[in-house]
């Protein structure tokens, strides 16, 4: 590859490429479902901008650009939701995706307090099930989502060794 993709927090000046990335990276959920109204691909720069400003958000850096991102926030219940992660498709099947969500858990446990970690995906969205069922995420129930899309809602609680790992 020449250059090594690096993860970190990202700042408001990260926003306009995570929104990009994100329409990107989310076109083939789309399709998937057929249904090109799911939120990320709705989502504002503004309403992006906010979530950079108060949730936990990281990127994947490939050199200047964002090859990546994933957020989460901490819920009143201890619990922090992790949502949005993506990774550009020519970079996919590379661990970027296990890393950064391995540096949201860290980084929501340390820093945030959380107890447990929660995310959803699409009923039909093999590739990110086998992704999240690798890294210890089991399937607790389904929802609807607020866009008509059959969610797969999956948790993991919080090891006690895992922010002692770095990504």
């Amino acid at each position: 590859m020449g250059m090594s993709v690096t993860i970190s927090g990202a700042t408001e000046h990260d926003a306009e490429q995570i929104l990009k990335l994100q329409y990107l990276c989310f076109q083939s959920e789309a399709a998937l479902y057929g249904n090109y109204h799911i939120d990320p691909l709705v989502q504002s720069l503004d309403s992006l901008r906010r979530e950079v400003a108060s949730d936990c958000v990281f990127v994947a850096r490939l050199g200047d650009e964002v090859v990546g991102s994933v957020r989460g926030r901490v819920t009143e219940d201890g619990s922090a939701r992790i949502g949005r992660l993506c990774v550009h498709p020519r970079l996919q099947g590379h661990g970027i995706g296990a890393r950064l969500l391995r540096a949201a858990e860290n980084a929501l446990a340390e820093q945030r307090g959380a107890t447990r970690f929660r995310l959803h995906t699409g009923h039909r969205s093999e590739g990110n099930l086998r992704l999240y069922r690798r890294v210890g995420y089991e399937a607790v129930g389904r929802s609807q989502g607020a866009d008509g899309v059959e969610m797969i809602v999956l948790e993991k609680q919080v090891a006690a060794d895992s922010f002692a790992a770095t990504a």
